[in-house]
């Protein structure tokens, strides 16, 4: 299919309907979107002319066409804002951003819940999840601070039990699928009651074999499998009606390259009716039985919503296996360059399959935060410094507008640096 054709189904399912003043927008998005010869040209993004951005698991960037959408309907919606905001003629809009969204993942769209970014949709499950006295949650040393805090805070208030167990963090390198899977299997307890998983972690990119992790957990009497998608979600493709989880927490704005301040969470339909909201509002009753019920939170950026769709189509024109390719060349090349310098140690998996394009390396001899700074100062590199316990790396994250150049900026900065 041509790209003109394919974006008359995925923009023009989002289409006029319900835009009103916010027709041409959207149109000049279809219509110069279409016209791009590679969507994942780095002109194609607003960074700075010379800056290698290699920070995508931080914070992503929003394509300029994107951008220029979102721009288009607040100023629509600032022409008469109320009838924007709360006139009901948005309403098909964000429904089809939603439609959007659960094409790209792979599930439904009443499992999809537009909220504010992934950190929230687990605030939302371990608010809302009747867990009582003797159960427990469960996770590694590799989940995110945001998905850990907010069990934690609860259970003190509940009288649960949060146990988190260790992965040895040296050892991942040369870990391979079926020793990780053991590692959580036996980690399991008798009163493990949620499971919380990274599909990617954030500190060294590792990637959890959720579906066989979900599956062996169910058999010893786990209820809830949850996994925080925040590093896969646009990074790499989703199938989350396979995938056998309960909920699967994301924010857009890093791989997506969405507009900030936006999130979705998957709850299956099975989850849906064990979880209470927590949020309740005015219009409450009208969301009963309905995914909304967990998204209506007040008064919201509905502009940046109908940008979310616009970013999901700018995913799917530039090509989600295209550019999972792309990706996986640039991961490639990192771990080679890595291997062939003596002072340098790859601290991430050593195999695709059980990783992605969030990478730790560590320099022997040398702090992690001077090594990002001297990376920006010499060559306009943009990384983060990772430390961990037993650990002092630097975390590499591009994305698919990157290039194996911009790595080698970095590297050779890194190659430089003389081990004390």
């Amino acid at each position: 299919m041509d790209r003109r054709r394919f974006l008359s189904r995925a923009v023009g399912a989002l289409g006029a309907t319900g835009l009103g003043a916010c027709a041409a927008p959207r149109q000049r998005f279809e219509d110069r979107l279409g016209a791009l010869r590679d969507p994942l040209a780095a002109d194609c993004y607003g960074l700075t002319p010379g800056i290698a951005y290699l920070n995508h698991a931080n914070i992503g960037t929003v394509p300029r066409l994107v951008g220029e959408a979102h721009r288009g309907y607040l100023e629509a919606c600032e022409t008469n804002p109320s009838h924007y905001m709360f006139g009901g003629v948005w309403d098909a809009a964000v429904q089809a951003a939603r439609e959007g969204a659960a094409r790209y993942l792979g599930c439904r769209a009443d499992e999809v819940v537009l909220n504010r970014n992934t950190t929230d949709g687990f605030n939302v499950l371990a608010a809302g999840l009747a867990l009582e006295r003797g159960d427990e949650v469960l996770f590694s040393n590799l989940n995110h601070v945001g998905a850990s805090v907010c069990w934690q805070h609860f259970a003190g208030q509940r009288g649960y039990v949060v146990r988190k167990f260790e992965l040895p963090l040296p050892a991942v390198p040369d870990m391979n699928e079926a020793e990780l899977v053991d590692r959580h299997v036996k980690a399991l307890g008798p009163r493990t009651r949620v499971l919380v998983l990274p599909h990617i972690d954030n500190l060294l990119g590792v990637r959890t074999p959720v579906a066989r992790i979900a599956a062996a957990a169910r058999q010893r009497g786990v209820e809830f499998v949850l996994a925080d998608g925040a590093q896969v979600a646009g990074m790499l493709p989703v199938d989350l009606a396979n995938l056998g989880v309960d909920a699967y927490c994301m924010s857009p704005h890093k791989w997506l390259q969405a507009p900030k301040g936006l999130g979705l969470l998957f709850l299956s339909r099975k989850i849906q009716p064990k979880v209470t909201p927590q949020v309740v509002t005015w219009g409450q009753h009208k969301w009963e039985g309905s995914v909304r019920r967990f998204e209506d939170y007040g008064t919201r950026d509905l502009p940046a919503l109908l940008a979310l769709g616009d970013a999901i189509a700018y995913q799917q024109a530039a090509g989600i296996e295209r550019s999972a390719m792309k990706r996986a060349t640039l991961w490639r090349h990192a771990r080679d360059r890595v291997a062939a310098e003596p002072n340098l140690i790859w601290r991430s998996p050593r195999d695709w399959n059980l990783g992605g394009v969030l990478f730790a390396i560590e320099v022997r001899g040398a702090a992690a935060e001077p090594l990002a700074e001297q990376a920006w100062e010499r060559q306009r590199v943009v990384t983060r410094a990772f430390p961990a316990p037993g650990l002092n790396t630097l975390r590499v994250s591009p994305n698919a507008l990157n290039t194996t150049a911009e790595l080698d900026r970095l590297f050779d900065v890194l190659a430089r640096h003389t081990p004390h």
